[in-house]
Protein backbone atom coordinates (compact mmCIF):
# COMPACT_ATOMS: atom_id res chain seq x y z
CA UNK A 1 0.00 0.00 0.00
CA UNK A 2 1.23 3.02 -1.42
CA UNK A 3 0.13 6.89 -0.21
CA UNK A 4 -0.29 9.95 -3.10
CA UNK A 5 -1.16 13.22 -3.18
CA UNK A 6 -2.94 14.02 -6.29
CA UNK A 7 -4.93 17.06 -7.57
CA UNK A 8 -8.33 17.06 -9.49
CA UNK A 9 -9.14 16.40 -11.92
CA UNK A 10 -7.84 13.06 -12.33
CA UNK A 11 -6.60 11.51 -15.16
CA UNK A 12 -6.19 7.38 -16.39
CA UNK A 13 -2.92 7.63 -15.75
CA UNK A 14 -3.88 9.10 -11.91
CA UNK A 15 -6.35 6.07 -11.29
CA UNK A 16 -4.41 3.08 -12.95
CA UNK A 17 -1.54 3.44 -10.64
CA UNK A 18 -3.96 3.37 -7.50
CA UNK A 19 -4.28 0.10 -5.73
CA UNK A 20 -6.90 -0.41 -2.95
CA UNK A 21 -5.72 0.22 0.40
CA UNK A 22 -3.73 2.95 -0.52
CA UNK A 23 -4.24 6.30 0.93
CA UNK A 24 -4.51 9.71 -0.92
CA UNK A 25 -4.37 13.23 -0.33
CA UNK A 26 -6.75 14.79 -2.93
CA UNK A 27 -6.48 18.83 -3.89
CA UNK A 28 -8.26 20.71 -5.79
CA UNK A 29 -11.91 21.07 -7.23
CA UNK A 30 -14.34 18.20 -6.00
CA UNK A 31 -18.28 18.33 -6.04
CA UNK A 32 -20.62 16.81 -3.87
CA UNK A 33 -23.73 15.20 -4.98
CA UNK A 34 -26.15 12.96 -3.05
CA UNK A 35 -28.84 10.56 -4.15
CA UNK A 36 -31.17 13.13 -5.28
CA UNK A 37 -28.64 15.31 -7.09
CA UNK A 38 -27.84 12.10 -8.30
CA UNK A 39 -30.74 11.08 -9.93
CA UNK A 40 -31.45 14.44 -11.53
CA UNK A 41 -27.38 14.67 -13.17
CA UNK A 42 -28.39 11.29 -15.06
CA UNK A 43 -31.42 12.31 -15.66
CA UNK A 44 -29.81 15.21 -17.84
CA UNK A 45 -27.13 12.37 -19.20
CA UNK A 46 -29.95 10.65 -20.65
CA UNK A 47 -31.76 13.43 -21.79
CA UNK A 48 -28.53 14.37 -23.78
CA UNK A 49 -28.40 18.24 -21.62
CA UNK A 50 -25.89 19.68 -20.40
CA UNK A 51 -24.75 19.23 -17.10
CA UNK A 52 -24.00 21.74 -14.27
CA UNK A 53 -20.82 20.93 -14.18
CA UNK A 54 -17.61 19.02 -16.54
CA UNK A 55 -17.67 15.00 -15.22
CA UNK A 56 -14.41 14.80 -17.15
CA UNK A 57 -11.82 13.73 -14.47
CA UNK A 58 -14.07 15.08 -11.47
CA UNK A 59 -14.46 13.54 -8.36
CA UNK A 60 -17.79 13.66 -6.20
CA UNK A 61 -18.33 13.37 -2.93
CA UNK A 62 -21.39 11.58 -1.31
CA UNK A 63 -22.02 14.06 1.45
CA UNK A 64 -24.77 16.54 2.99
CA UNK A 65 -22.66 19.15 4.68
CA UNK A 66 -24.18 21.04 7.45
CA UNK A 67 -24.51 24.78 7.90
CA UNK A 68 -21.27 26.26 8.07
CA UNK A 69 -20.05 28.23 11.28
CA UNK A 70 -19.62 32.21 10.55
CA UNK A 71 -16.25 32.42 8.70
CA UNK A 72 -16.31 29.08 7.77
CA UNK A 73 -16.64 27.82 4.36
CA UNK A 74 -18.86 24.32 5.30
CA UNK A 75 -19.97 22.77 8.16
CA UNK A 76 -19.30 19.23 9.16
CA UNK A 77 -18.92 17.44 5.62
CA UNK A 78 -18.69 13.50 6.59
CA UNK A 79 -19.15 11.26 3.73
CA UNK A 80 -22.92 9.70 3.52
CA UNK A 81 -23.58 5.71 2.53
CA UNK A 82 -22.97 4.96 -0.47
CA UNK A 83 -24.98 2.22 -1.65
CA UNK A 84 -27.68 5.01 -2.24
CA UNK A 85 -25.79 6.12 -5.48
CA UNK A 86 -25.15 2.67 -6.92
CA UNK A 87 -27.86 3.33 -9.63
CA UNK A 88 -26.05 6.45 -10.85
CA UNK A 89 -22.39 5.86 -10.20
CA UNK A 90 -21.89 3.89 -13.56
CA UNK A 91 -22.87 6.17 -15.62
CA UNK A 92 -21.46 9.03 -14.23
CA UNK A 93 -17.92 7.28 -14.39
CA UNK A 94 -19.09 6.67 -18.76
CA UNK A 95 -19.51 9.86 -18.83
CA UNK A 96 -16.06 10.68 -17.56
CA UNK A 97 -15.86 11.10 -13.92
CA UNK A 98 -13.09 9.42 -12.33
CA UNK A 99 -13.63 9.01 -8.56
CA UNK A 100 -16.27 8.79 -6.17
CA UNK A 101 -15.83 9.12 -2.05
CA UNK A 102 -18.63 7.82 0.32
CA UNK A 103 -18.55 5.65 3.22
CA UNK A 104 -19.30 1.76 2.92
CA UNK A 105 -19.46 -1.04 0.24
CA UNK A 106 -20.32 -0.34 -3.64
CA UNK A 107 -22.40 -3.28 -5.59
CA UNK A 108 -20.36 -5.18 -8.57
CA UNK A 109 -22.16 -3.04 -11.14
CA UNK A 110 -20.03 0.03 -9.88
CA UNK A 111 -16.83 -2.64 -9.50
CA UNK A 112 -17.03 -3.12 -12.81
CA UNK A 113 -18.03 0.63 -13.74
CA UNK A 114 -14.40 0.89 -12.24
CA UNK A 115 -12.40 -1.14 -14.06
CA UNK A 116 -14.19 -0.83 -17.39
CA UNK A 117 -13.91 3.62 -17.12
CA UNK A 118 -11.09 3.81 -15.18
CA UNK A 119 -12.67 4.86 -11.60
CA UNK A 120 -11.89 5.18 -8.19
CA UNK A 121 -14.11 4.61 -5.06
CA UNK A 122 -12.62 6.53 -2.31
CA UNK A 123 -13.28 6.02 1.29
CA UNK A 124 -13.77 9.06 3.68
CA UNK A 125 -13.77 7.97 7.33
CA UNK A 126 -17.19 8.04 8.76
CA UNK A 127 -17.88 9.91 12.24
CA UNK A 128 -14.85 12.83 11.12
CA UNK A 129 -16.80 14.76 9.32
CA UNK A 130 -15.89 17.66 11.48
CA UNK A 131 -12.17 17.00 10.53
CA UNK A 132 -13.07 16.67 7.27
CA UNK A 133 -14.53 20.29 6.34
CA UNK A 134 -11.58 21.46 7.72
CA UNK A 135 -9.91 20.34 4.84
CA UNK A 136 -12.54 22.14 2.75
CA UNK A 137 -11.35 25.75 1.91
CA UNK A 138 -14.21 26.93 -0.10
CA UNK A 139 -17.70 25.78 -0.78
CA UNK A 140 -20.38 26.94 -3.44
CA UNK A 141 -23.88 25.24 -4.47
CA UNK A 142 -23.77 25.27 -8.15
CA UNK A 143 -26.91 23.45 -8.78
CA UNK A 144 -30.08 22.34 -6.85
CA UNK A 145 -30.11 24.64 -3.76
CA UNK A 146 -33.53 23.53 -3.25
CA UNK A 147 -31.99 20.15 -2.21
CA UNK A 148 -30.49 21.93 0.83
CA UNK A 149 -27.55 20.10 2.33
CA UNK A 150 -27.68 17.67 -0.89
CA UNK A 151 -27.58 20.84 -2.95
CA UNK A 152 -24.51 20.26 -5.80
CA UNK A 153 -21.78 22.20 -4.28
CA UNK A 154 -18.28 22.91 -5.88
CA UNK A 155 -15.55 22.49 -2.51
CA UNK A 156 -12.19 23.43 -2.87
CA UNK A 157 -10.22 20.69 -0.89
CA UNK A 158 -6.55 21.12 0.34
CA UNK A 159 -4.99 17.34 1.60
CA UNK A 160 -8.33 16.16 1.68
CA UNK A 161 -7.50 12.41 3.36
CA UNK A 162 -9.14 9.52 1.57
CA UNK A 163 -8.20 5.39 0.71
CA UNK A 164 -8.91 3.61 -2.16
CA UNK A 165 -11.60 0.73 -1.82
CA UNK A 166 -12.43 -0.34 -5.15
CA UNK A 167 -9.73 0.44 -7.89
CA UNK A 168 -9.57 0.30 -11.68
CA UNK A 169 -8.00 -3.47 -11.41
CA UNK A 170 -11.72 -4.42 -10.13
CA UNK A 171 -9.79 -5.05 -5.99
CA UNK A 172 -11.88 -4.05 -3.17
CA UNK A 173 -9.81 -3.58 -0.20
CA UNK A 174 -13.29 -4.84 2.29
CA UNK A 175 -13.39 -8.37 0.67
CA UNK A 176 -9.46 -7.98 0.74
CA UNK A 177 -9.12 -7.08 4.66
CA UNK A 178 -12.16 -9.76 5.33
CA UNK A 179 -10.06 -12.57 3.42
CA UNK A 180 -6.83 -11.98 6.03
CA UNK A 181 -8.67 -13.01 8.85
CA UNK A 182 -11.32 -15.87 7.30
CA UNK A 183 -10.86 -19.13 8.59
CA UNK A 184 -9.98 -21.67 5.67
CA UNK A 185 -11.33 -25.67 6.69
Amino acid sequence: MANYTLTTPLTSEDTKKLQAGDTVLLNGTIFTARDAAHKRLVELIEKGEELPFDLEGSIIYFVGPTPPKPGDPIGSAGPTTSYRMDSFSPTMLKHGSKGMIGKGKRNQAVKDACVDYDGIYFGATGGAGALLGKQITSAEIIAYPELGPEAVRKITVKDFPVTVINDTHGNDLYQMGRAQYEVKD
